[in-house]
Parts: structure tokens; sequence; C-alpha cells
């Protein structure tokens, strides 16, 4: 049986008889497989503006002089920038279409990593970050819908698919900044803006893909009688802040995308306070952070064949119960084992992806699920590694911050069950097809 077939085969008789078909009319032959490939590129360029920082931040806070202050707002603005500018995601695709927004987006990205470098002070560095990151927080509100209204009968495996390209330029990021910064002359501002390459290539693709889809939408809605555009308006889905699913799946992203951000930041810091090289304790965080790539491919194509992932959400979550566990009694010992099983745990992103795709029915719906719950989320992330640091410096150890980071994952787990169930927001919001 196919993985399109089981998905089917697996959704209820009303679910399935609701998910819309992907647009037909006019359509040409080539925009399937080369909207695969385009979002295949989207996912690669949502995370090195973030990780390749990272990698040379010491470097880049001596370069521009950024005291502690600025440079601590600096680790924090990601997360504000995804949940402010992916509130705006609705809007714009209601007006532009999808499509058209995730290619500006990929603009976006690719203008700000080719400015930020060129940047004489740390405003100016700040503002063309934020750019980056607009571009990126649309995008990664956009790509569940674009998943939705394209291949709805393989949400779980394109989902899979982008959430794999994802982890992988997460890591390629992390991994290779500081190696090709040195081969390219040792300067941070040329290790910076070389990512700015992979932006622009993922924007001379998008672009054709956006004029293709905005003709077939023409098409589609000229032949519906109903008016230009119709085919792509987003404004008729439901008030998603009326929906307890929607409230369970954005309270979960914010709690994984909290102990996603605590582990990327602090994992490192925890080994090396337990005797740990600081050489090995980068390869433990890269661990970590290369599991996404193999599961985040495995774990959406599971769940979309799953009538309730309630299942998936308690079995990451008592992994993660069990990492934080070892890293509290044996984190030396241990450290190999602690960083695999904290890198099953930080699966949770693409699993709460998949479910934002199968909470609703139709594109409308996906695109306002998909904005709420990530905007909301990443709300809720902003304090979590700000409070870890605070803990361990006036605790002086990892026991009290361990403890905190264990317990989040008990909220956590529980509406992972909750965002699991199989309903969708327009059931919850009474809403008639």
């Amino acid at each position: 049986m196919s993985d399109e077939e089981a998905n089917t085969l697996t959704r209820p008789a009303a679910d399935r008889a609701t998910v819309p078909a992907p647009p037909t009319t006019a359509q040409p032959a080539w925009l399937g497989p080369l909207l695969i490939v385009g979002i295949v590129l989207a996912a690669l360029n949502l995370r090195p503006a973030i990780t390749s920082l990272g990698a040379l931040f010491e470097e880049t806070r001596t370069g521009l002089g950024m005291s502690g202050t600025v440079a601590g707002l600096i680790t924090s603005v990601p997360a504000l920038c995804f949940a402010v500018f992916g509130v705006t995601a609705p809007r714009l695709s209601r007006r532009f279409g999808p499509v058209a927004v995730v290619c500006a987006g990929m603009a976006a990205v690719a203008a700000g990593l080719l400015i930020r470098p060129f940047a004489g002070g740390a405003a100016g560095f700040l503002a063309a970050s934020a750019l980056s990151l607009a571009g990126i927080a649309l995008t990664n509100v956009l790509l569940p819908v674009i998943v939705k209204r394209y291949f709805p009968d393989r949400v779980g495996t394109m989902t899979g698919l982008y959430s794999m390209a994802l982890a992988a330029g997460t890591s390629l990021a992390a991994a290779a900044t500081v190696p090709l910064t040195a081969a390219l002359g040792g300067s941070w501002r040329t290790g910076l803006m070389m990512w700015a390459a992979l932006a622009l290539v993922a924007v001379l693709l998008w672009l054709p893909i956006a004029r293709a889809a905005r003709r077939a939408d023409r098409a589609q809605a000229a032949a519906a009688g109903s008016g230009e555009g119709a085919a792509v308006r987003t404004d008729a889905g439901p008030r998603v802040v009326r929906s307890r699913t929607a409230w369970a799946l954005a309270c979960y992203f914010g709690l994984q995308a909290t102990g996603a951000y605590i582990t990327m930041g602090w994992l490192p810091q925890i080994f090396r306070d337990a005797g740990v090289s600081a050489s090995t304790a980068g390869v433990l965080l890269a661990v970590t952070m290369v599991m996404g790539v193999p599961l985040a491919f495995v774990i959406p194509g599971l769940a979309g064949r799953m009538r309730n992932q309630g299942a998936i959400a308690v079995t990451l979550g008592v992994f993660g119960l069990t990492g934080y566990l070892g890293l509290s009694f044996a984190p030396a010992a241990g450290a190999w084992a602690w960083a695999l099983l904290l890198g099953v745990s930080n699966c949770a992103f693409p699993l709460v992806i998949t479910m934002i795709g199968l909470r609703a029915k139709s594109p409308a719906g996906v695109v306002r699920l998909s904005a709420f719950a990530q905007s909301t989320g990443y709300l809720i992330s902003i304090p979590g590694p700000l409070v870890i640091g605070t803990l361990y410096q006036h605790s002086g150890g990892w026991d009290l911050p361990l403890a905190l980071m264990a317990g989040l994952l008990v909220p956590q787990i529980a509406l992972g069950v909750l965002a699991g169930r199989d309903r969708t927001i327009e059931d919850e919001c009474g809403m008639r097809d």
C-alpha cells in the first residue's frame, strides 16, 4: 500500500470527504515536481541564518563591539520575530497567495543575509537579521499550507520531507560555518554572508513556481465563475481561538520549542560543567541535532497514517524525561546516550507541524491554525532559555534547571495527547462545508 493510500484510508470518512483536491485547472505538469524541490530548498534555508550566527557569535560580538545586554537581545530575537511576523502570514497569503509569499520570504532571507555582514554596528546588524527572520517566519507558517493545498493526500510524507530538510540545514550550518569561514579567509563577515547563496538559489526556483501558481489560480477562479483570486482565499477559515485543539497545538508547539532552544543553548555547557571537553561537548550537541534528520522524515509519515498521534507525543516525551534524568545523575558517563535521547525528544517539532496539517480540513483552516499555533508557541518559548540561565547562575549548578526542564515535559506530553486527538478545528468551531 502506498503512502497516499495508507494516509487516505486511516483518515475518518468525514475528513476524507472534505480534504480538498489540489488545484488542477491550468496547472502545468511540471509545477508539482518543482514544488517538491522548492519546498526542500525553502526548508533548508529556515535555520542557517540562526545557527551560522551561533557558530560565529563570539567573533561577531567582538567585531561589532556588542555589549552583553545587546548580545543577549540578539539571542532572543529569532523566537520574537517568528511570533510577530508569523501573525501576518494569513493576511499576506489572502492578498497574494501562499506561494507568492513564500517566494518573497526567501527573497527577504537572502537580502538580510547579504546586508548584515556589512553592518557597521549592532543596530544595523539586528535590523538585517530581523529582515531574514521575517522571511523565515512567513515561510514557517505557510509551508504547511502549501503542503495541504498541493499535496492533500501526502501531508505526512511531504511534511517529513521538509522537516528533514530543515533539520539538515540546521545541522549543516552549525557544523560547516566555522571550517568554511576559515577556508575563505577567516572573516566572520564572509562566514555569515556565504549562506545567502543558498537563499538566492531558493529565490530563483520559487520565482517560476509563483508565476505558474498565480496563473493556475486565476484560470481556476475564472473557470469556477467566482472572480479572480477566489481559489486562494483564506479568510473563510474558522476562528481558531475558539478551538481547544488549536490551543493545545499552540501550547505544545511552545513547550517543544522551549525544550529545543534550551538544548541548543545550554546542552554543551551542561556537559562541560560535568568534565567533558569543549570539543566533545560540541560534537555531542551536533549528535543531538543530527538525530532530527532521519526522524524528521519518519515521524510525520507515521503520524499521517495514524488516527491519533498522542502515542507519538508520549513516546517522544518519555525519551526526553529519560535524557534529563540521565543528565542529572551521570552527565559525563552516559553523555552519548543522553545526547541521543534528547535528539529523539526534540523531534516533537516535525510531529506538531504534521498535526497542524491534519487538524484542519482545508487550506483556509491550515493557514490560520499554522499562524496561530506557531506565533503563540514562539511567544511561549521566549522566556525558557533565559529562565534556565538565571536558575543556573543563582543555584550554581544544574540540578534545579534540569528539574525544570524535565518538569516542562509533563504538560508537553499532556498537550500532545490533546492535540493528537482525531478531530478538526472546523468541527470544534461548528463550521460546515
